[in-house]
This record gives C-alpha cells, structure tokens and sequence, in this order.
C-alpha cells in the first residue's frame, strides 16, 4: 500500500497527472480561463488551476469578520494579470498576478461591480488593436439602482450601470478611473429593469456586443447592443446600435438565458443563443442569428450620453434558423471550425451535448459528451480549453469539468466513425483508428462529406440503357490523400461484373438479362471491410402487395420511388438515394402491422430498466425493439424476451441519456413500426434505511431514503431479492431468517438495469421480541393494558405491532398508546359494548406472532405482597435494635476492605495500562493546514498580534498605500541601508532607559520587515551587531551570551532564524510536528477531560492529571454520525465518531468536527457554536444539550449532561444540524460563555458541598493523585514514536547536509570564539544552542500555532507541550541531571532518553561542524532568492513609518551618537531631510 502511494506522490511531482473534474466545498460562483489557466471562484476562495484542472493556489476571499463576494473576474493575459472586484465594505477592485493569485499588484475601494445578488455583465475591451498605442478598458454593465445603495454596514454610492473602467496606471486618470481625456460622461441607461445575460468583444472587426434581457410586464424583450471598440470612451458610447432579438415562430420567447459568439475572421458573424418564454420557462429553444446584420438603430428602451448618432428604432433581428428545440437547456458555447459551426449545449439535468451545423445551417444529429450521475445544472456559460483546443470547460454546482470535445476513439470502425456525423472525427487509414485531423499526419483520413448529413454510408443508384444495366455504388464521405478504393459485387460466389472504383465511388455494368438478382456488394478501404446486400430488379417490373411494401421494394433496389403515381423507375440522372423511411413516408404499412398502445414503465434511470412491457396489437411479428434519443445519431435495439402474446412483448430497455426516447418495434424486413416515448432520467442513490434493524420473523416494514427511487427494480437484502413499494414513500418487508446471526449486518443494495447501488446503512437482524405477561385495568368504559416485555435493541414502534384483546370469545383491537423498553401500552375502548377484562391477548410484530393468556388480577397480587412486607417490617424491627451496634463494626470493616480492593485496582489497572499501551494514533493527516509564509513569519515577529502587526503584511482588508508616502518611506529607506547610521540609530536607542525590552523586539520586527527585501544586508547588520554585543563589557560571562532577549540584535537573530530556516520548517520538520500536536490532541480525548477544568486522564504534565474524579467507570462508544442537508430533513452518509460515555455534549461535538476534518481534510462548515446534536431513538430524535432540565444539580451547583446520562448506546445514530437562533435572546450559545461556568457546573469533578451522599456513595471514595501517575508514563510512550520523529527531524541532516543557514551562522560563532580567544569549547556549544534550539527551535515546539493555521493551542496542550520542550532542551544540556524521587514528573519522564538524544545532539554538532562551509556567494545568492521569493508579502512602507516614529522621539540622542562615531555630514542631512518630509507629511494630513 505505501509503494502504490508513494507512486501516486511521484505523478503528482512530475506533473503527468491530470484531472476531468475538481470539486469545491462551496458552490461555484463564477469561472474564467486565461493564460492556459482555470479561475474559480467560490463564496470563499478563488482557486486557481492548470488547464488540467490540477490546483495551484488558493486565495481566501471571505470569512465571518469580513464577508465578501466576488462579483467580476477577468484574466488579462497581455498584461498578465487577474482583476477581480467584490463587495467587501462598499466594493472594491483588486489585481493579482495571473500567475500566482496568492501575489497582490494593486487594491482598491471602489463601486464597479454590482453587489451581491444582481445580474451584471463585465469584459474587457481592446481598442486600437495592430496600431501602435494599444489599450484595454474594463467594460462593466449592471442592474439599475438609486444613486446610493444602502448595504448593511455602509452607504454606498452606486457608479451607474454601463461603465469604462481604465486598466491601467498609465492610462488618463490613472488605474480604475471611469474619466478619460473628454470631459463629458458617458453612459447607457435602460428605461426600465434589465438583466444582463452576456458581453463579449470581437477582433475583426473590433466591437462590444451586449445581451440584456428587458424586464417588463406588458413588453418583454431580448436586446442585442453593439458598440465600435475606441480609445475614446464618448465615440465608444456613441456608436451605439442594437435591436430586438425575435424568437420565435410556434411561440414567443423573450428571454435569452444563455449566449455565444460564434469565432470567425469573416463575415456574416453568427451568434447563438438558448430562449425561453417567461410563462414557460423549462420550454427552450436554440436559435442562430447573423449579428452582421443588426439595423443602424438604438432600440427605444436605451438612451446614451453623450447621444447616440444613431436614432432610434424598433426594428426586429430574426432568427437564421432554429436548430434546436429542447427542455431546459441552459448554457451555449460555439466555434468555427473549417466550413462547420460546432455547438455545446449544457442543460438543467445536468448533460452536456453537442451538435453540429452546415453551411446552410441545418443541423445533424445530437451526441451526449457528459452526463451526470444527478440533476445538477450546467452553469450558463461555459469555456474552451486554450491549451490543447479539444477540451470544454463546465461547471455543475460544486464541481468543475474538462470534457473532450470530441469521442472519435470510442468509435471502432469506419462504419461507426461515419455515423457518428463529427465533422471533427475521421478514419485514419494508416493506423485504422478513428481520429481528429491532427491526429492523422501524412495519411488518409475519411470524414463526413461538407454539407451532407446523410445517415447511410453506402448509397445505390440504379440504371438501364439499352439492354445494359449499371449499379453505382457511392460512400456518402470525403477524403484526404486519395484513399484507395476497391469493389466487388457478388452474385452468390461469382462476380456480377468487372468494376471500376474512383473514390468515393464505384460502378458495375452489366446485361440485364441478369435481372433479378440478390447482389453483395464488397468495398475495402485501407483494412476496412464493408458490405451491403441489396435485390437488384428491373425498377418498372417491382410490384408488391401495398404501395408501402411496393415503396420499400423499389428503394431498397436502388431505384427512385415516385409518391405522385406511386410508381418504380430507373434513376436518371444524379439522384440521391433515400432511405425508405424518408421515401415511404405518409403510406401505410398496411393492417396487420405492429402496434404500440403502451410501454410501462416509460420513465426510468439513464442505467435502463429490465422486464418492461409493451402493450398492444401484432406483437407476435415484433423481433427487436429499436430506441433512438432525442436526434441523437446513434439507436440501440434489444432482443424481445417474451413475444408469445400478440398483445404483451417483454423486453429489457437499454442504457440512454438523460431526456426523451423514441421506441419502436421492429419486424423481420427491417422496418420499424408504430412508435411510443420513454423518459430517461439520473441515476439513484440510498441514503439512509429507516429503521436499521429488523426481528429474526421478518416483515418488518423498512423505508427506504434516497434519490429517484422510483426508477428501483428490487432491493437486495443479502442474496434476497425484495420488491420495493411505493405509496408516498418508498419502503420493503424484510424476509424472515430462519438461522440468523445476531449482530450481523447484511448489506442493501438497489437493482436498477444492470447496476446495483449499495445503500450506506447495513441492516441487522435481532431475535424476535419476547412478551412475558399482560395486565389491565378498567378507565371509565375503556381497558388499558400493559404488555410486559422483554427490553431488546429492536426500537419498535406503533405502527410494527398489531394487538388484539379476547373478551367472551370476540376479538378487539388494542390501540397501542406507547412503546416503552420493557412494556407495551394499549386501549380497547368500550364503546357502547362494555369490555371489562381481557382472556386472551394476540400480539403480532410482522411476521412474529405470541399469544398471552389471561393473567391472575394484579390487585391480589398487591394484596400478598402488602402482607408479606408487614411481616417482614415487623421482624426487621426486632432485629434492628439487637444488630445495630454489630452492623457498625462490620460496615466500617467492610469500607476498609472496599478502600483496599479499590486501590489495589486501580494500581493493577495503571499497571496493565502501561503493559499494554500501544500507538494507534493517527499516522497519516492529509493535507497539512500550513500556515503561508507571511502570516508565519508575523507570528514570530509580533507574536503578541495587534494592530500594529496587522499593518506589516498586505492583505485583503487593507486600503493601498499612497503614492506621496511611499516617496517619504523611500528616503527612509535609503537611509536605514546606511550601516553607520543604522548601528548608530540601533546602539542610541538601546542605552535609553526607558526604551523597554519591549521596544526593543518591536524595533528588532520592524527593521525586520523593512529590510526584508535586502536580507544580504540584514545579515551584514546582524553580525556587525553582534559583535559589538560580544565586545561588550557587560558579557563577561560568555556562557550568558544569547540566552535571553534583551537587546535588538537578539530579536533580530530570532527573526533571521525564522526566515531563513521556514524552508526547512515545511520540508522537514513541519509533517512530524504537526502529527506529534494531533498524536496529543488524540491521546488526551481518549481518556475522560474533565470539561470544567480541562483535566485529563491521559496527559504528560502532572499539573493537568485528572485524579479527583470519583468515577472512571467509562466506556468507548461508536457513534454514526450524519449531518443535516438541505431543508427537507435530507442526511448525509454516516461519520464513524468515537467518544467516550463520560464525554459532555459540547465534548462530542468537537469529537464530531474533529474526526470530519481529519477524514475528509477540511473543515466542517459551521463552527461548534453554530450546531446542534440529536440522538434518534425509536424513530425520533432527541436533542442532546449541555444542560437541561433532566440535568443532575447538587446544591447550587449543575452536572453536565453527558451520553452517558441520555443513555446513549454503542453505534447510536447522531443528527448534526444548525443550532436554530431565536432573536432576541442573549448571544450567549453554550454554557462556557457564562462568566461563573466553572462555579455554576460541574462534570467529572464533584463539587465541594456538604449533603448527603448516601445515594451516592461512590462520590465519597479516597483519591490518591500519585496512583494516577502511570497515566502520564502510558501517554509518554503512546507519543514516543511521534516524539523521537520529531526530535530527530529537527537535528537530523537530510543528504549529510544542514541548512545553509545553520552552518553560515555556526561558522560565524565559531570564527568569533578563535577571533576572541576563547578556548572552553563548552562555550561554543551553549552560544550554538542559545542560538538557534533555544531561541528558534523551541518556540516552534511551543507554539505549533505559529506554523499551522485553525489550530487551537489550549492550555492543557501547551502544558504538554512544555515538557516535551524541556525534554528537547535537556537534549543540548552539557550537564548531567540528578533525579531523585522528589524530582518534577516532567523531568523524571524523560530521563532515560536524554542520554541518547545528548549523544545524538553530539554528533549533529560535529557533523554540522564538519561539513564545507558555505561560501559567503553562495550564502548571499540564498538570501537574495528568499527577498525575491517573498518580496511582495510585506508593507515596507508601514514598517518604516513605524520605525520613524522612534527616530522621532530619540532624534537628538541619535544625532549624539553620529557625532560620536564621526558620521559625514552628508548624512546627518539625509537624517535631517527624512524629518522634514515626514514633519510636512503631518502637516498635509496625509498621515
């Protein structure tokens, strides 16, 4: 298994994997293609992906703190860039590198694109196209509104709805202005509500082209605006023309929901698009208009400013044809290729289909490229792939795919290749395949021939001249290269005549003596075999029974039928040869024919449909059964079953595509009769089984949930074949299992055509109920009984059970008024017939039935026991007294031993614990939730977060800094590059008093930030700094240097670290880190966590041991966990979660969201605030909540509920849905938020409160913490492998080499020991390990948050992780450690593993040592690359301004120490001159 993924790795690496479709957790918004690149964008990320679908990067552009939608994404691919614009605040336009979207160019505040929920159109436009000053605007159209918007946070003002947006800075007022050189506006306003379908442009010539829909009660329209693409936005405005798009003739259609341009460097430029009427709107039709002829007029419903120079007109544009009447088509996408307009069609079922037009725009038959499984939506527009040209982009909901354009390799010869009527597919002679053009290099390639859809591939003419009779044989194709050709024509094993062949024809004369003949003809091309068969008769002489069989006869002879005198002849001339459906059209086929009155069912699954039935008349005649879809090119017969009966026909229907059918049945002339529809529909699915549990009698009742389970056949129970019934909803009886097995779960499946789907529940068959005893009891003239039972796991309810009480011989229904575990609760009402007992009781549950005889009345029975209980009371009161004294002695001897035995347990189960302690943990996580670069290294810099942090990265939030400040920050800039006045302005401010130690890592940050482009500098700096740190009287102990964070250089070194060595991090060290954090996380929910305290059972810090709980009696329990979808009480597939009996219900929820995330790798979308849990019983749910009016409260003081306490069993069923608000309450949503909850509540913990325990006596046993111990050494070695991974990553030496950036700065400690003389080489080793464990390694180890994002640090995880810190610390140690019993747990867990890490330490010392230093060129050109790689992440310019306010403050103690060092005068100035800007930039209130 890990050789197959590990092969599986390396396509990926390489590259050589490809994907059809990628699926996203939200629904898709929007999709373009650019730059041989697919955009995606979603509610809450753009995704970006090769054109073959493999993803590249993500972007996140919404959360909860800033909600947002993307409403315009176009690719500019000549300037390589992606604009995108949202709704964020009062909307915003943002540029990103088309190359990599996670890279920001230039951000925004602006209203271009319309908000959230109105239709918009938006693309770009080029002007000036093959002339040298080119240019691009952003054309944006959107729905009209009041000049201010009012959204919920803001008030915002509305840009218009037709704009031309500037794309650049170097255009006339600058990037995303709407002004240009004109000082007039320029605008196109509609009259009334539009909603704007499509845009596109045209390059030859240039125009914009606009579809809009007009939204009107009394005059609808569709209209089609056209513009001349201009540098000048007024002439642009100007040009203006349009028209009314009218379609179409049975019935008016006046809304266009989806269009296409159809690509051509000619004219007439067609265009085509799907419509649809408003009173029917599943009613759509394709039509093709030629745009080149849309009038010189501005359509009434539109006005321009500055005004048109056309007038305006109501002319109508009609369509050129109609091509394509079908239900719910939704999205068009069309292109030119050689003299055919090829056409893809998405629809509402989800189907993509294509079809092809000829120059007269006829159209062909259809073919189906993609069908979905369900009915989900084709999105409006769809994509060609730029790549590889042969690929179409769509998107289904959540799911985008790439579709081949073309099937030609499904084709097998040449007879298929040529029905398939692809103008795009054809034979390749040289390697006998069917192929595209390209494909077929220096070969033949036979396609259909231009302007021809004729079905038939071979054709024959017929003609007699004299006594000579000759039979042209034509192939209905085209070809490249001269295929060669052969004929034969046969009569019996003899030739017929010498033929002659010119392709793609062929003739044969002969004497027509000859006649009648039975002719087979043989055609050869390349290793193609074709043959046909035909009668040849003298054409006049052809005479039959019906002038329908005489038509036949005739055609099928190769002459030319006559339907004015119904007549046979001889062709003359060139005549095409119909086939004898089209040319015996309109005659009967006489009375004895086939008939269809019914096929049932005539509405199935696309997977087809076994033992259907045709009703009718001469169905005896019936052989086959022919289908053909909706124009499709292809029909598929099937064999009858059973044609016994002249009026019924069995027969199986064969696979299809999504849509309608034609069915006929066919005789044995091959001619097909009378005709019916079938409707193929999705495929099903099963959901969920509804009980899942059935007793060992069977026919208990089963509802079945899914999809289309109408198209269903049969269940499968196992090897049982069960009908489905359905009556509302759909449901089966179980079969009895007269040997069952107990606990055993058989598994469901659904028989539809040929496919079995399997349905996520299994069912499971228990014993049949066992019912002890009944008893009654009369109320008013009603009996009420009580069926005593045995309790069982079978969940029945009322409507499995049927009862009948016998009284004086006549039997009465009991109705049943409620279940309980071990009763059964009836009423036989009286009525006007008084029943006052019961004789016999008849219970049936399915297809078990028990009787129950009648029982002695229950009051006598409470009669003796009431006599028994006063005697009993009466000889207990005697002894009483006598015992008393006794009993005390015995009972306080009794709690001692019970004390004892409790302890010894609890030691031997420590003991076993640790014997047996084994890592199950997880070994693999997915995807690991990398923190990206930039947010890593601001948590390092400012791990304290804020404002100030916040400001230091550019962000999606972030309004873009301006252009006067940057020039006042590059001053600065240049200044801080000065190393004299850096260690100058670095050394004046360290020796202030009151400057912090805060101060001085926020300093050593913002330095950090600022230099971060230049890092060969910072690194300059670094060491110069350090030097002088070194030099320092102060260091006396050399031993202290580096240990703690007290001056800049010190952050600084941090910082470095962390820059230089995030590389390693991810590649390295990240995946053992990250499974050591969730190895704990897992470890520490295993056991019971106290949910009040966080404590835990399992844990490696003592301080967290959960030992005060006076109960461990726990179980594990597995929960099925499904989630809520949709409205309609829809389910997901279930989630095996496991928990704990003990756990709270805020503890399984995050159980729940926990195991979701590490299953499917990602997060569940609602947080654990946002949900509620149910717990289904007998058929319904439970809500299962922290606290409740069921819950346990002793004194002041309130238990949490936890599944223990709903008595929730192993494998129960869990319903996860959205927790249901109710305005106004508090927004409190869990009991953790109330500011006492750890005074209020309680869960594992008892409260210390003085009450009487007598009914819990276990709350009272004696804790001692230190036999709890075990538990820390059992959860040390259940992490131990995840531990030693993780250490061993860290000073491991991946190809015998350490990080550069480890061995560039050990060289430099050790070069500064021998510069100072100093010789104890402890000294090296601490300054290497202050250096770079201590100050880097062990803040990773401590704040995992720091790497991996959505990763919550709690404090009982930190604890942990402390000891695991110390434990890496102890590692570096040069002194050896004396533990004794008193020693810290944290220390004492570790002890014998430090030896070896000590050694292991050692040696990764020398080796680093050992290995060739790095030259400082080598050293520089990594630094560089790693400015490079992350130089557009940082806001140098805040970071500067920050950094001058500190200048500012300290200006004359640094000028001081300029003087000192002797700085020139030049660059006192430059300081001088960088106060002056920015003292002039408050002035002007930039700032």
């Amino acid at each position: 298994m890990k050789t197959v993924l590990a092969l599986i790795l390396l396509f990926f690496k390489v590259g050589v994997y490809s994907l059809t479709e990628n699926n996203f957790n939200g629904d898709i918004r929007n999709f373009v293609v650019g730059n041989g690149k697919v955009f995606v964008v979603t509610d809450s990320q753009i995704i970006q992906m090769k054109h073959d679908l493999i993803v590249e990067e993500r972007r996140e552009i919404s959360n909860l703190t800033h909600p947002n939608t993307v409403t315009i994404l176009l690719p500019f691919q000549t300037n390589k860039t992606l604009i995108t614009c949202g709704t964020f605040e009062c909307g915003y336009c943002e540029v990103l590198d088309l190359n990599n979207i996670s890279t920001s160019i230039y951000w925004e505040d602006m209203s271009a694109g319309p908000f959230e929920d109105e239709s918009s159109v938006a693309f770009l436009v080029d002007f000036n196209q093959g002339e040298p000053e080119t240019g691009t605007y952003m054309l944006v159209a959107r729905k009209k509104e009041d000049t201010v918007i009012q959204n919920p946070q803001h008030k915002c003002l509305h840009n218009g709805v037709f704009t031309l947006w500037n794309t650049l800075h170097s255009q006339h007022g600058g990037i995303f202005s709407k002004i240009h050189s004109e000082s007039t506006d320029h605008s196109i306003s509609p009259e009334g509500d539009v909603e704007w379908v499509d845009g596109f442009q045209t390059s030859s010539p240039s125009h914009s082209y606009l579809l809009v829909n007009v939204q009107s009660l009394t005059a609808p329209a569709v209209i089609v605006l056209k513009m001349e693409n201009s540098n000048s936005k007024s002439d642009m405005i100007k040009s203006l023309q349009g028209s009314e798009l009218q379609c179409c003739d049975d019935k008016p259609r006046r809304r266009l929901l989806s269009s296409s341009g159809v690509n051509s460097s000619g004219s007439p430029f067609y265009w085509v698009g799907v419509f649809t009427a408003h009173e029917d709107p599943e009613n759509t039709v394709l039509a093709i208009y030629n745009f080149s002829q849309i009038p010189n007029q501005v359509p009434s419903q539109f006005s321009c400013s500055p005004a048109c120079r056309a007038m305006k007109g109501d002319a109508v544009l009609t369509p050129r044809a109609v091509v394509l009447n079908l239900t719910s088509m939704t999205s068009v996408a069309a292109e030119k290729k050689e003299s055919w307009i090829v056409i893809y069609i998405g629809t509402r079922n989800g189907q993509l289909m294509k079809m092809v037009l000829d120059k007269e725009l006829r159209s062909s038959c259809v073919t189906v490229l993609y069908r979905s499984d369900d009915d989900r939506m084709v999105f409006p527009r769809m994509h060609f792939d730029q790549v590889d040209h042969k690929h179409i982009y769509i998107a289904l909901r959540n799911q985008i795919r790439r579709v081949a354009v073309t099937q030609c390799d499904v084709y097998r010869t040449l007879r298929d290749c040529r029905a398939s009527q692809d103008p795009l597919c054809g034979w390749c002679v040289t390697t006998s395949m069917c192929s595209t053009n390209d494909e077929c290099s220096d070969s033949s390639w036979i396609s259909i021939p231009e302007a021809s859809f004729e079905k038939n591939l071979i054709t024959f003419h017929t003609r007699e001249r004299s006594t000579t009779v000759t039979l042209e044989l034509h192939l209905n194709v085209k070809g490249t290269h001269n295929p060669t050709l052969t004929c034969t024509f046969k009569v019996g094993d003899r030739n017929l005549c010498h033929s002659t062949a010119v392709f793609p024809s062929c003739s044969c004369s002969f004497s027509s003596e000859r006649l009648p003949a039975n002719v087979t003809a043989t055609v050869t091309v390349g290793n193609q075999i074709l043959t046909e068969s035909l009668k040849l008769r003298s054409c006049p002489d052809i005479t039959e029974n019906s002038p329908f069989a005489q038509c036949v006869a005739c055609v099928s002879a190769g002459c030319d039928w006559s339907n004015s005198n119904k007549k046979c002849n001889w062709i003359s001339g060139s005549v095409s040869n119909p086939t004898f459906n089209d040319a015996c059209q309109g005659l009967s086929s006489g009375e004895n024919a086939p008939k269809i009155t019914s096929l049932e069912p005539s509405l199935v699954s696309f997977h087809g449909r076994n033992n259907a039935v045709i009703k009718g008349e001469n169905l005896r005649m019936v052989e086959k059964i022919r289908f053909q879809g909706f124009m499709e090119c292809t029909v598929t017969e099937t064999k009858v079953l059973d044609g016994s009966s002249d009026t019924l026909l069995k027969f199986n229907i064969p696979k299809g595509n999504k849509g309608n059918a034609k069915v006929c049945v066919v005789t044995a002339d091959g001619l097909c009769h009378s005709s019916a529809t079938i409707t193929y529909g999705s495929t099903i699915s099963c959901t969920r089984l509804q009980p899942t549990v059935s007793w060992a009698s069977g026919r208990r009742k089963i509802q079945v949930i899914g999809e289309n389970l109408a198209y269903v056949e049969t269940v499968h129970v196992a090897s049982d074949a069960i009908t489905l019934i359905s009556n509302k909803t759909f449901w089966f009886h179980t079969y009895s299992l007269s040997k069952y097995k107990e606990n055993v779960p058989f598994s469901v499946s659904l028989r539809v055509g040929n496919l079995n789907v399997s349905c996520t529940d299994k069912l499971i068959y228990h014993p049949d109920p066992e019912f002890t005893t009944f008893s009654y009891s009369n109320v008013e003239k009603d009996l009420l009984v009580t069926i005593q039972k045995t309790e069982d796991k079978l969940n029945i309810s009322t409507e499995d059970i049927n009862v009948q009480g016998w009284f004086k011989g006549n039997p009465h229904v009991c109705h049943i008024q409620e279940i309980k575990s071990t009763a059964v609760i009836c009423k036989i009402f009286g009525g006007n017939k008084d029943v006052t007992s019961v004789d016999l009781l008849k219970v049936e549950v399915g297809d078990f039935k028990a009787d129950l005889v009648k029982n002695t009345p229950v009051y006598i029975y409470i009669l003796v026991a009431l006599i028994i209980l006063i005697l009993i009371g009466s000889l207990v009161g005697v002894l009483i007294h006598r015992k008393s004294q006794r009993k005390m002695s015995e009972r306080m001897n009794e709690r001692l031993e019970e004390l004892e035995c409790e302890i010894r347990s609890e030691i031997r189960q420590g003991f076993v614990d640790l014997q047996t302690e084994h890592s199950d943990l997880i070994q693999n996580v997915g995807a690991i939730p990398f923190l990206d670069y930039k947010h890593f290294a601001l948590k390092i810099f400012f791990p304290e977060g804020g404002p100030l942090a916040n400001m230091m990265i550019k962000d999606i939030s972030q309004v873009a800094v301006k252009i006067e400040v940057d020039e006042k920050c590059q001053v600065f800039s240049a200044l801080i590059r000065d190393q004299t006045f850096l260690t100058c302005f670095v050394h004046a401010l360290e020796e202030q008093k009151n400057f912090s130690i805060k101060d001085k890592c926020v300093v050593a940050s913002l330095l950090t930030v600022a230099l971060h482009g230049d890092l060969p500098y910072l690194t300059q700096l670094m060491e110069d700094l350090l030097q002088s740190l070194m030099d320092q009287p102060s260091n006396a102990q050399p031993k202290l240097l580096l240990r703690r964070t007290e001056s800049i250089v010190e952050k600084v070194l941090t910082n470095w670290m962390s820059i230089c060595l995030y590389g390693f991090l991810r590649e390295s060290v990240g995946q053992p880190l990250f499974l050591l954090v969730s190895a704990l996380t897992q470890q520490i929910s295993k056991g019971p966590v106290d949910a009040v305290t966080e404590k835990a059972l399992y844990t490696l810090n003592e301080d967290w041991l959960l030992w005060q709980a006076q109960d461990f009696n726990f179980s594990p329990l597995k929960l099925n966990v499904l989630f809520a979808v949709g409205t309609e009480g829809e389910v997901s597939e279930s989630l095996e979660v496991n928990a704990l009996t003990c756990d709270t219900i805020e503890q399984v929820k995050e159980k729940i969201l926990q195991t979701f995330q590490r299953k499917f790798g990602f997060p569940y979308t609602q947080q654990q605030r946002e949900i509620d849990i149910e717990y289904e019983k007998g058929g319904r749910y439970t809500p299962l909540e922290e606290v409740d009016g069921s819950s346990e409260v002793q004194g002041e003081v309130t238990m949490l509920n936890t599944l223990k306490h709903y008595q929730v069993p192993d494998g129960a069923s869990i319903k996860v849905m959205t927790k249901k608000l109710h305005a106004p309450l508090s927004p409190q949503t869990s009991v953790k938020d109330d500011q006492n909850f750890s005074t209020k509540y309680f869960h594992l913990i008892d409260p210390d409160i003085d009450k009487d325990e007598s009914n819990h006596p276990e709350r009272k046993k004696l804790k001692l913490k230190e036999i709890y111990l075990t538990k820390l050494l059992s959860t040390k070695v259940a992490v131990h492998s995840f531990v030693e991974n993780l250490f061993r990553s860290i000073w491991g030496m991946p190809n015998n080499k350490a990080p550069s950036a480890v061995k560039y700065f050990f060289d430099f400690l050790d070069a500064q020991a021998e510069k100072k003389k100093v010789t104890d080489p402890d000294v090296v080793h601490i300054w290497k390990t202050n250096s770079l464990p201590l100050r880097f390694w062990i803040n990773i180890l401590k704040n995992p948050n720091f790497v991996f994002s959505d990763l919550e640090k709690t404090p009982h995880l930190d604890a942990c992780l402390s000891v695991i810190a110390q434990a890496f610390m102890d590692s570096f140690s040069l002194t050896d450690q004396q533990l004794g019993k008193h020693a810290p747990t944290n220390k004492l867990l570790y002890a014998k593993d430090i030896p070896q890490y000590k050694q292991e330490v050692k040696m990764y010392y020398k080796l680093v040592k050992d290995q060739p230093s790095v030259s400082s060129q080598e050293f520089k050109t990594f630094l560089q690359d790693e400015s490079k790689k992350h130089e557009s992440e940082f806001n140098e310019s805040a970071a500067l301004r920050e950094l001058y306010k500190y200048m500012d403050r300290y200006f004359s103690e640094i000028t001081e120490k300029l003087n000192q060092r002797d700085a020139s005068s030049k660059l006192k100035e430059e300081m001088n001159r960088v106060k002056e800007l920015f003292d002039d930039m408050k002035k002007s209130s930039w700032t």
